[in-house]
């Protein structure tokens, strides 16, 4: 199809620019697409991904530089495309070519492309200059993916959002198709939406509340990863923002992705599960000048992103704020009701509780600097829908850290809790000050923006970086299947492989690193604010080294469930620390410690010791034993009064602890990371009374918790 023209026989009308989309009717389609700067705009319709149109509409009806067009007749599961004529003037920002199929923005869902030797994936010629890849004159219609018209209609069967709050919630970061594609899985749709219905259990026994899914937006797969074998496994290259990602579906008809994300969110929420979507607004797949035009570069590329150049080519470049080739336009109008548009469209039709933002300073510019009253913020913050969604940010992006500086509703992921903790686990000195913060729910960072703990959401892994696992097995990250001579990932991880790099025989290493990850864990779930567990770690889940597997599609990143004697007594022990935090709500109370007593029983909310009961030299590098008291007696808990006692030995000695005297109380063990598994968690209501109330021995590199109660009469 070498020359636009239109040809039709389907009956026209004007339609409307009100909804961009296709938008389904009972008598037929209406489609509107945004182009301030577009001269023609062809509407294709597709009977065969594979075949050429059937039919190829010239859209003449404008409205504010939205083209629309009504099609009578027409249906659910119709694909479509659009074809766009302009200039093709980089220099001036301007990328039009009439010869590409483009992605309607706002499609809800995708065909599959289809790859050509000749021409690549998605039809694009595997050239290596600007003028080749950004204007080849190739047609791609047969090949390149199709937008497809989808129902909203679902049957969600009664069921309603657990409606948590913000205190309550246990995160589980993971992805929809690593979770289940690995064979040890033994379900009937691994690596699927499907499959990971069929884990739901699993998650449930395990305690976690919500899921924080790694993008599930249709993203792009480049030729530079294609071309190595490798894939685009963890989805940060989004090209359709109301899209759900087509290969974590069973495929089982055009559009099926969406009714099988939908019912994934309603059998989670049925089990009283969360779901909370990382999604990515800051860049596209479409990358930097030298990358495929799929959907916004040829529909308005000077709108919908940030460029640069020369004075004699102030647009040919692209703003890479986001390190992946290109930074999304998000302060100019248009682009800003994309995004509110796709969060309302996720919330109210897809049915998610909230949303994690990638590199979320880049959403909020303004003038190219993050502002925390930003047009993103005030949207956000006035819209019906989105007041009550859970927002959490990633607080940092190539340029700045803004962590503590997001607006009141804002959850932060909280990088410095994550690096204390690294830090004090492995045993590095001067860290006893600021692991208090971090305990305690960073007040620091967020008490003097009226903020609480829960805007804290603490985590020690995530998807980007070391597996728990891993943190306790490896100095040195190991990246070379990455096929980049691994230069790529974080180079200071504050790991420590406790003796050995790698896999070891040795039962003594591996009993420590054992005894690492359930201190790790301690940490994590005992700690004041909202924790989040990296998906895996509850089960020893390596990756082999890898501290970047972005593009590792295979069993480096898969979940594998076989059993096994370590994977099995940290899996149990994760599930008594999670129940141990649902029991004591005194570890998620909305409101920080003030130091003072709050009821009439003359003790203060949290009491700070050292070793001897004296207070803790915060300054003193040498010191790497911190315990702490909280009282329990002002929330709801299974005992009138208690108080809990943690210890936290980060040295390599044997140390005796002298305990604090609780009148009316006896001390209790519940926690010792430093015994045999078994013996290192007990069970409510078997805890064991300590014959020695005045002191007791912390084992090296240990997390002790003692329970002070007094059982109701």
């Amino acid at each position: 199809m070498r020359k636009l023209r239109h040809f039709t026989n389907l009956s026209l009308s004007s339609g409307e620019s009100r909804v961009l989309g296709a938008q389904l009717t009972p008598g037929g389609v209406n489609f509107a697409l945004f182009s301030r700067y577009a001269q023609e705009v062809y509407l294709l319709l597709f009977s065969d991904p594979h075949e050429d149109p059937t039919d190829c509409i010239k859209i003449e009806n404008r409205t504010d530089h939205v083209w629309h067009v009504f099609v009578r007749g027409i249906t659910k599961g119709q694909l479509y495309g659009y074809k766009v004529k302009g200039p093709y003037d980089p220099g001036a920002g301007l990328r039009f070519n009439e010869y590409k199929l483009l992605l309607d923005p706002y499609a809800k869902a995708i065909t599959p492309p289809v790859p050509s030797a000749q021409k690549g994936m998605y039809g694009y010629d595997p050239a290596s200059t600007e003028k080749d890849l950004s204007y080849s004159e190739y047609d791609n219609c047969r090949i390149a993916p199709k937008s497809i018209v989808i129902d909203d209609d679902f049957d969600w069967q009664g069921v309603t959002p657990p409606g948590l709050s913000r205190e309550e919630l246990i995160i589980y970061e993971t992805h929809v198709r690593g979770f289940t594609k690995h064979p040890s899985s033994q379900i009937h749709s691994p690596g699927t939406y499907a499959g990971f219905i069929e884990k739901i259990p699993y998650l449930k026994e395990l305690g976690i509340n919500a899921v924080e899914l790694l993008p599930v937006h249709q993203h792009y797969i480049g030729s530079h990863l294609t071309g190595r074998g490798l894939s685009e496994y963890w989805g940060y290259n989004t090209i359709c923002f109301f899209a759900p990602e087509l290969h974590y579906s069973t495929g089982e008809y055009p559009g099926s992705q969406v009714f099988e994300f939908k019912t994934m969110v309603r059998e989670l929420h049925r089990a009283g599960i969360e779901v909370i979507l990382d999604v990515v607004y800051n860049h596209t797949g479409e990358g930097s000048e030298v990358g495929p035009t799929l959907c916004f570069r040829g529909i308005d590329n000077l709108t919908y992103y940030r460029l640069w150049g020369p004075v004699s080519e102030p647009h040919r470049f692209y703003v890479n704020d986001s390190g992946c080739g290109n930074t999304m336009n998000c302060e100019h109008p248009q682009v800003l009701k994309l995004i509110m548009d796709s969060l309302r469209y996720w919330t109210e039709k897809m049915g998610v509780d909230g949303f994690r933002f990638d590199l979320a300073p880049l959403v909020a510019r303004e003038k190219g600097t993050y502002d925390k009253n930003a047009a993103f913020f005030q949207a956000i913050f006035q819209d019906p829908v989105l007041q009550n969604v859970k927002l959490i940010a990633e607080p940092w992006d190539l340029t700045s850290n803004q962590l503590g500086n997001f607006p009141e509703k804002w959850s932060e992921w909280n990088g410095k809790f994550s690096t204390t903790s690294r830090k004090f686990l492995r045993g590095d000195q001067g860290q006893m000050k600021d692991l208090a913060w971090r305990l305690t729910g960073s007040a620091d960072l967020y008490e003097t923006s009226t903020k609480y703990p829960c805007n804290s959401i603490n985590f020690i892994t995530c998807h980007d970086g070391f597996t728990l696992n891993d943190l306790f097995s490896y100095n040195h990250k190991h990246n070379k299947e990455n096929g980049e001579q691994n230069r790529d990932g974080q180079s200071h991880n504050h790991s420590c492989n406790c003796g050995i790099e790698g896999v070891t025989t040795s039962l003594r290493i591996l009993r420590l690193r054992n005894r690492m990850i359930r201190n790790a864990l301690c940490l994590l779930l005992f700690s004041l604010g909202t924790p989040m567990i990296c998906g895996g770690d509850e089960r020893g889940r390596t990756q082999q080294g890898n501290n970047n597997p972005y593009c590792q599609d295979n069993e480096i990143s898969w979940f594998h469930w076989d059993p096994g004697t370590s994977r099995d007594e940290i899996l149990n022990f994760t599930r008594k620390a999670i129940d141990f935090r649902k029991r004591y709500s005194i570890l998620y109370k909305k409101l920080f410690y003030s130091g003072k007593d709050g009821d009439r029983d003359s003790v203060p909310d949290i009491l700070w010791f050292d070793e001897n009961l004296r207070m803790p030299k915060w300054d003193d590098p040498n010191q790497k034993i911190l315990c702490y008291q909280i009282d329990g007696s002002e929330v709801p808990s299974p005992y009138e009064n208690y108080h809990l006692f943690f210890i936290l030995n980060g040295g390599s000695e044997d140390s005796v602890i002298k305990l604090p005297e609780n009148k009316g109380m006896r001390w209790h063990r519940v926690v010792d990371t430093y015994r045999d598994p078994g013996e290192d968690f007990l069970n409510p209501g078997q805890e064991k009374i300590l014959p020695d109330q005045q002191a007791y021995s912390a084992g090296p590199q240990s997390i002790v918790v003692l329970l002070g109660k007094e059982m109701r009469q």
